[in-house]
């Protein structure tokens, strides 16, 4: 009888060299230099109106994040949508911003910002934010109005020295220009809004004064008459 012999089946080691070599690059999320103060899920509205009629739209379901400059004592509202990671709102948390309750919910808030960077380009949005249950908002809600008054009070102390800045805070600089491009614009136009109301009303005196002296003229050739 023959000896049963076993089958070895060789298997090939092919090493085959790249065609391109691609380098690992270091990607930068500008989140380096910024301490985490609160994470948590949401879901994210902004009111649409460029339609014929102004609506809530939904702009993404995520992780939103406050995030605090450990330099500059600036916090930044950052949310980005599941799986794609696709930001759905960046912005600066200022003191002037309110969270207001969102048609009597306790698990929403409605808010304004001057300028959003979730599109790149600076806009102001009026978002409004949904959480799981009631803590959560609560929670979310301490945290931004106690981070808002810090920064309101950084402010008002001491100007803190600016760091150099780096290929990696450029993005983050031109988000601070844009809010205070923003504001500044607002600042503008509600200028112009008093100067126009203040000629008016200069104007509607003159017009006064002159049918006043008018009819006083009228009157006294009508009694020398």
């Amino acid at each position: 009888m023959a000896d049963d012999k076993e089958e070895v089946i060789e298997s090939p080691d092919a090493h085959f060299e790249p065609v391109v070599k691609l380098p690992e690059v270091d990607v930068k999320s500008l989140e380096e230099d910024e301490e985490e103060m609160l994470r948590m899920r949401a879901k994210l509205f902004r009111y649409d109106t460029s339609g014929d009629e102004p609506e809530w739209k939904e702009r993404g379901t995520g992780e939103v994040k406050l995030l605090s400059h450990t330099g500059k004592g600036t916090t930044r509202l950052l949310m980005r949508r599941d799986k794609t990671l696709k930001i759905c709102a960046n912005h600066y948390v200022l003191p002037q911003m309110e969270l207001k309750k969102n048609c009597g919910s306790d698990k929403a808030w409605v808010w304004n910002t001057p300028a959003d960077f979730a599109d790149e380009e600076p806009k102001p949005e009026l978002l409004a934010i949904r959480f799981a249950n009631v803590e959560n908002a609560n929670k979310f809600k301490e945290t931004f109005d106690r981070l808002k008054a810090s920064g309101e009070s950084e402010k008002t102390g001491d100007t803190p020295e600016k760091p150099e800045q780096s290929e990696n805070s450029k993005e983050d600089s031109k988000l601070a220009d844009g809010n205070t491009s923003a504001s500044g614009d607002s600042t503008a136009a509600n200028s112009v809004a008093e100067k126009l109301g203040e000629m008016s009303v200069k104007d509607s005196e003159k017009k006064t004064e002159t049918t006043e002296s008018k009819d006083s003229e009228k009157d006294t050739e009508t009694a020398e008459r």
